[in-house]
């Protein structure tokens, strides 16, 4: 008689007992920040680094703040500010919820919580949590990590993306020791891997040096945007007075300007950026410091600085932005190009594109940096010459690098407003034929042209014609399904059985 196995099934002791494995494992984490966190307190107090300093709310002290000694936040309770969980992204909502359930301290952070106090309308909401890149993507499914400088963590909802941030600490300036050690490391690095044929294994910068809430709030630029907005209590956390420079307007820099802007001169343009789109007010120090160390930007990054220019032309306060960066002599060194072509007819232009982004509410990325560009080449870029199919011609043929001079414009942009300057001269010819009107219609640039003459105020008429012209087409059918479709003959079938005929033309069956 054969025996038969039967399945008991999962044995009730072990199953439970894993259970419970992992409910201790997680009461024992939680236990161990909480003690690690009251001893790290304790010894802080004991020590004297959080008590907060009594000339704290003098503006001597507050002009320099001092970045080896961190004090205890302010929090302002929801009672005492108007920042409403209404009006934050649901998905930031999620992350914050689920960082902070796994134990990971996480809040909204920088130009977001800025913009709510301001009473504006966020742009995106950023995250800084105290979990690294790496712990971030174990608990999204939809995350990537970027970045070599900076290691983010984006977390992508359909279109929208989330950029969650580590909290980072001020780090010292690297001796020249560190840096030819770091150096020899590398090359050594790079020898055994060419040896062994293999990619060599790649250095964290030391941009990636983790830290505290605290600490990450004490390397950002300016006071404005070093607040904190915990969604759990509700409540914003303020370690450099920021909400004070929030009820007065004004920007103020986290330490001495004079050394923050040396370590990042980009810093400075940001200052003028902020206050010309917001409508601030920039402290003295800050003006005293751009004014001093205004060359310090020409050792930025040139990608960078054409970056930040194409987020001048959508800001909508381009025109301001322009001239008060060539009042403080940063305008010099960012674009030359652009400080010489500084006229009445840049001042209209960027006039115009301000007032079609407070109209439009957005500014196709392509527009906004063709109008930039094409008011640095405007003396190529007229509409008044002669009308005939020569004249634009040697615009096209002339290279714009040489009227763009050292700006590294990416050549998609280049190759965009050679089209829309090709087609601005092609719309303003009178006699075109239908098919050629079509043609003008069905081009890419067609939409940024017609945008173009309309943003520049140039012949309004031919604007109007055109855009006639466009809806019309856009309402009248197309031509190649007006057309009738000539029917295809169907194939006879052959009869089942059928013989079938050879390659001479007779029957295989017979």
């Amino acid at each position: 008689m054969a025996s038969t196995w039967i399945y008991p099934g999962p044995c009730w002791g072990f199953d439970h007992l894993i259970r419970a494995s992992h409910l201790v494992r997680k009461i024992t984490h939680a236990l161990n920040c909480y003690l690690r966190k009251l001893l790290t307190n304790n010894t802080l107090r004991q020590n004297g680094a959080v008590r907060r300093p009594e000339s704290l709310q003098s503006p001597s002290w507050r002009s320099c703040i001092i970045l080896d000694r961190m004090a205890e936040p302010t929090t302002i309770p929801r009672s005492e500010h108007h920042v409403s969980r209404r009006h934050i992204d649901h998905d930031a909502l999620k992350v914050i919820a689920r960082l902070q359930q796994n134990d990971f301290e996480t809040y909204l952070v920088g130009g977001g919580v800025r913009d709510l106090l301001l009473d504006r309308r966020p742009k995106d909401f950023d995250l800084g949590t105290a979990a690294h890149p790496q712990q971030i993507k174990r608990l999204f499914r939809n995350c990537w990590i970027i970045g070599r400088r900076f290691r983010l963590a984006h977390i992508k909802f359909g279109e929208k993306t989330l950029e969650v941030a580590t909290f980072r600490k001020q780090i010292p300036p690297e001796t020249d020791t560190e840096r030819g050690a770091r150096e020899a490391e590398r090359e050594r690095a790079k020898r055994e891997a060419a040896a062994a044929g293999t990619r060599p294994r790649r250095f964290i910068p030391r941009d990636n040096t983790f830290g505290t809430a605290e600490e990450d709030a004490f390397r950002r630029d300016f006071t404005i945007n070093a607040l904190f907005y915990d969604a759990s209590t509700r409540s914003i956390l303020d370690y450099v007075d920021g909400m004070r420079d929030i009820r007065s307007r004004t920007i103020r820099s986290i330490g001495d300007p004079n050394e923050r802007f040396i370590e990042d001169p980009v810093r400075m343009l940001r200052a003028i950026v902020l206050a010309a789109r917001l409508d601030l007010s920039i402290d003295p120090a800050v003006t005293a410091a751009i004014r001093k160390h205004h060359g310090e930007i020409a050792h930025s990054s040139p990608a960078r600085l054409v970056e930040e220019l194409y987020k001048i032309a959508r800001s909508g306060a381009s025109e301001r932005i322009i001239r008060d960066l060539g009042d403080v002599k940063l305008l010099q060194h960012i674009a030359p190009e652009l400080d010489r072509a500084r006229s009445d007819a840049l001042w209209r232009s960027l006039a115009a594109l301000d007032r079609y982004r407070r109209q439009f509410d957005d500014i196709p990325p392509s527009l906004g940096n063709a109008i930039l560009l094409g008011s640095i080449v405007s003396p190529f870029a007229t509409i008044e010459r002669p009308r005939r199919r020569a004249a634009h011609e040697p615009l096209a043929k002339r290279p714009l690098e040489v009227s763009l001079g050292v700006l590294p414009v990416a050549r998609r942009d280049l190759e965009r407003l050679r089209q829309i300057l090709d087609l601005q001269h092609r719309l303003a010819e009178e006699q075109l034929s239908p098919r050629a009107t079509r043609t003008l219609m069905h081009r890419s640039a067609f939409a940024d042209a017609l945008t173009w003459m309309e943003v520049h105020g140039q012949t309004p008429e031919l604007v109007e014609r055109w855009q006639s012209e466009a809806s019309a087409a856009a309402a009248a059918p197309d031509e190649e399904q007006v057309r009738p479709r000539r029917r295809r003959r169907r194939r006879r079938r052959r009869r089942p059985g059928a013989g079938q005929r050879g390659p001479e033309g007779e029957d295989q069956g017979r």
